[in-house]
């Protein structure tokens, strides 16, 4: 039955929804604004687990019936017709699709940005505003991870940047103009540098030719299309693999006559700027101080969102555009992903140590636990790239977990201070027991989401690279001093006499804090939920490394 249905772009753009019925509200209404908001998070909600539930009881080969692909751009180039071909054109599409790599993701964004919804009760100012930014982010977040054109890629994650800089610049705290221009600053140059490689491969690897019918000559084509760029690496005889030797195709045509032939040089380059660009996102240490001002300054149900999902956008675009296209690059450069990845995991876990404030222990934390994605990303291998996406997904629920309770903390204490804290398990057992089963998950422990991701990450890796592994475990370690720190500084000790009287976690808070805790279990517990969707995901990427075989 989904099949008949455009099921992912009523996913996509089912917020759109919300959008337009708030656009009709007054300003002033505050509670018709946040239900309208609320609700229409919980539409897209119900359809990716209905999507979810439908794409888990097919096989693989059926996965595919869910595409949607309609040309919305087709330009004539001006350029005289030779021999058999009968045009040149340059040709976008709304190309979307899912696999078992980008559901899991899209299953997250919709239950984040759902709960997000909730917690934004908090909110004291222009609601209006905020929810239309707000819906319009999650747009683009779902399109991220469905879009299969290079262009609609880009536009849907350029979709985010422009909701997040109001989202942070006008509802976040003392540092937020400084926050959100930081954000702006450091992905829009991570957008222009992910603009310049997707042009690269457009021009070269989107080149390909398009039967017209008899009689009628071949279309050339130049597309954004992602299976267009499959089939060009992986067939020895597309036009980015002409005039190579190496590659076994037919080299009667030289480098001098094919100007789209794509030379080892220019792989690398195209490979290095992708890994820049995403890794600005993840993000991947020295790019990472734009992060730490986000999520100190930006309010906590935007801090959900971002660390939730936001960060994992920049590891699934290394994985889709980086891996899954540049497989020899990959696999070459792999000993220096899973370096990046362990200097997260220390550099993060270190710094998070000796943190006075519960958000930047939390800000460190994330890109510690980031360094395990990449981990994952550099082992190559089916186990270690499910673990990637595992990771991915608990460490998005986890975060937005903790952060829901930070903003809970911050509204009833004015301040995230470990020193001003202490003792809150009295006076709100609740929320403290829910921030311990959290900071359990964080740290690791077997049973919660946190220890599946990180055991299958590592072991993955551990086979090639057992030293940068066993360095990295060290920052898993250290999890668990910088976890319980915090932890135990909040919820125990002695407690402030103006705290005795805080009331506990309200329903409209409780009701996020057990859905996320409830997911961070049941995928501790039952896996399979994740990987068997993922059963398959990595074939073609394994197939196409050197020697490599699919388990």
């Amino acid at each position: 039955m989904l099949e008949e249905l455009p099921i992912l772009s009523l996913i996509t753009f089912s917020p759109l929804l919300g959008l337009l019925v708030l656009l009709f509200l007054p300003k002033q209404r505050s509670r018709w604004l946040k239900i309208t908001a609320i609700a229409a998070t919980f539409i897209p909600l119900a359809l990716s687990l209905w999507l979810y539930a439908d794409y888990s009881s097919r096989s693989p080969e059926d996965a595919a019936a869910y595409g949607e692909s309609v040309t919305w751009v087709d330009v004539a180039l001006n350029k005289e017709t030779v021999g058999d071909v009968a045009s040149y054109s340059f040709k976008l599409a709304y190309q979307m699709d899912i696999d078992g790599v980008s559901l899991p993701l899209m299953l997250l964004t919709t239950i984040v940005a759902a709960m997000a919804a909730l917690a934004s009760v908090h909110i004291k100012k222009r609601w209006k505003a905020f929810y239309f930014w707000f819906l319009l982010l999650e747009v683009g977040m779902l399109g991220v991870f469905m879009a299969r054109d290079l262009f609609l890629f880009f536009i849907f994650f350029e979709l985010t940047l422009v909701p997040m800089f109001f989202l942070i610049g006008i509802w976040g705290f003392f540092g937020r103009e400084k926050a959100a221009s930081r954000f702006l600053i450091y992905n829009g140059l991570g957008s222009a540098i992910m603009l310049v490689a997707f042009l690269l491969l457009t021009v070269t690897a989107g080149f390909h030719q398009v039967e017209t019918g008899s009689g009628e000559g071949v279309r050339l084509e130049y597309s954004g299309s992602y299976e267009v760029l499959q089939e060009s690496f992986s067939n020895p005889d597309s036009y980015i693999n002409q005039g190579a030797p190496e590659s076994g195709g037919d080299t009667a045509m030289t480098t001098a006559q094919n100007p789209f032939y794509l030379s080892e040089a220019m792989r690398w380059t195209i490979f290095l700027l992708l890994l820049i660009a995403f890794g600005i996102k993840l993000p991947i240490a020295p790019f990472h101080t734009w992060m730490l001002r986000v999520h100190a300054e930006a309010p906590p149900s935007i801090v959900m969102i971002h660390s939730g999902v936001l960060l994992k956008m920049g590891a699934y675009g290394l994985m889709r555009f980086g891996l899954f296209l540049f497989p020899a690059q990959a696999g070459e450069a792999a000993v220096a992903i899973a370096v990046l990845g362990a200097v997260n995991v220390l550099y993060g876990a270190i710094l998070a140590m000796v943190q006075k404030d519960l958000k930047l222990v939390l800000a460190y934390s994330s890109i510690s636990h980031m360094g395990i994605v990449l981990l994952g990303l550099a082992s190559l291998n089916e186990i270690g790239l499910e673990g990637a996406v595992v990771q991915m997904v608990s460490h998005g629920l986890i975060s937005a977990l903790l952060f829901l309770i930070v903003g809970s903390l911050q509204e009833r204490t004015d301040t995230t201070e470990l020193a001003q804290l202490g003792g809150l398990a009295r006076s709100m057992p609740f929320m403290s027991g829910v921030l311990l089963a959290a900071g359990m998950a964080s740290l690791g422990l077997p049973g919660l989401s946190g220890f599946i991701g990180e055991f299958l990450s590592l072991l993955g890796l551990f086979d090639t690279q057992p030293v940068i592994v066993a360095v990295a475990v060290l920052g898993v370690v250290l999890a668990a001093v910088y976890v319980l720190r915090a932890v135990l500084a909040i919820t125990y000790g002695p407690m402030p006499e103006k705290f005795a009287a805080l009331r506990d976690a309200r329903l409209v808070e409780a009701v996020p804090m057990i859905v996320l805790l409830a997911m961070i279990v049941l995928v501790g517990i039952y896996p399979s939920i994740l990987t068997d969707p993922m059963a398959h995901g990595f074939d073609a990427l394994i197939h196409m490394l050197p020697g490599g075989e699919a388990s």
